[in-house]
């Protein structure tokens, strides 16, 4: 069970492992791109380039569903970013139970958003956890996991790459361990939740630290793209670099293709490295400033009459 690009391959390290795959569930096609094309998640791409059956039920609430699942006789379900809680009649069915590969080194950052997360946290370390599922939003016994230092100047979508690739090499040891794994279970008292991403929590407040604001713009790359406003048009930030500097919050200390575009922060300074301004493309800030005159003392963020 699994949606997204997470998800693919850790069934695709079931097949490679030799693992019998007797269905996939997904969620429903959707709509997508400016024309709302109904495509289908990564993970349905996948299984039928290798002819599994794919069921896409709108939930698992009712005694169809449940049924339909039943009659699979799974010996355990996967489940990898599928986007929905199973019910405890779901949970019940597969005698080896059900594991969750889950992107976060649990009880940190539980819920639909785990890597960005950390990214935004200023984590230093992130990683994958294969758990027991239970009825809780990812509160299973823990039974595996993979740590990793979080690079430096990493953004959540390249961590997400990275995750993705681990968790499935995780999940193929679980399967291979799992009779001499000895669950362990949460701590809940260092649990903190991931809510998912939106466009709202996008906007810089360029009050917060350098640091702050860094670790913001890697984690919202590549959705929803931090941002702010030059002029009181709307502008996407995809990568920046503390630097030191001191000014008002939003001032532009420099704003030349020679210097760069540094903005001032609540502490320290932010260099922005690529952006791109509502109606243009997205372009290194160097070339932007040839075409493009950032006086000194311009504020970002601020709105116009």
């Amino acid at each position: 069970m699994g949606t997204p690009d997470f998800a693919v391959p850790s069934l695709q390290a079931l097949l490679d492992a030799g693992h019998e795959v007797c269905a996939v569930y997904t969620q429903p096609d959707k709509p997508q791109g400016r024309k709302q094309v109904l495509t289908p998640p990564p993970v349905k791409v996948l299984a039928q380039e290798h002819h599994i059956p794919v069921y896409q039920p709108l939930s698992f609430k009712g005694a169809d569903a449940q049924a339909q699942l039943r009659a699979l006789e799974p010996e355990v379900i996967i489940v990898v970013a599928y986007g929905k809680l199973l019910p405890k009649a779901v949970l019940d069915i597969p005698p080896r139970g059900c594991i969750n590969v889950h992107g976060s080194l649990l009880p940190r950052w539980r819920g639909a958003a785990p890597i960005q997360w950390s990214v935004i946290a200023g984590d230093q370390k992130a990683g994958v956890t294969t758990m027991q599922m239970a009825e809780g939003l990812d509160t299973g016994d823990m039974l595996l996991t993979y740590e990793t230092e979080v690079g430096a100047r990493e953004t959540a979508g390249e961590l997400f790459d990275r995750l993705a690739q681990a968790g499935a090499e995780l999940l193929v040891e679980t399967l291979d361990k799992l009779d001499a794994i000895t669950p362990t279970p949460q701590d809940d008292s260092q649990s903190c939740y991931a809510h998912m991403l939106d466009k709202q929590m996008a906007v810089i407040d360029w009050s917060k630290s350098a640091h702050e604001i860094d670790c913001l713009i890697r984690g919202l790359n590549p959705w929803p793209v931090a941002l702010t406003t030059l002029d009181g048009a709307r502008l996407k930030v995809y990568a920046a670099q503390p630097v030191s500097g001191a000014g008002k919050p939003g001032e532009v200390l420099e704003g030349d293709a020679k210097r760069g575009l540094v903005v001032a922060c609540g502490e320290g300074a932010l260099m922005l490295e690529e952006i791109q301004l509502v109606g243009g493309k997205r372009m290194k800030c160097a070339d932007f400033l040839c075409g493009h005159a950032v006086p000194k003392g311009t504020i970002l963020g601020e709105t116009k009459e």
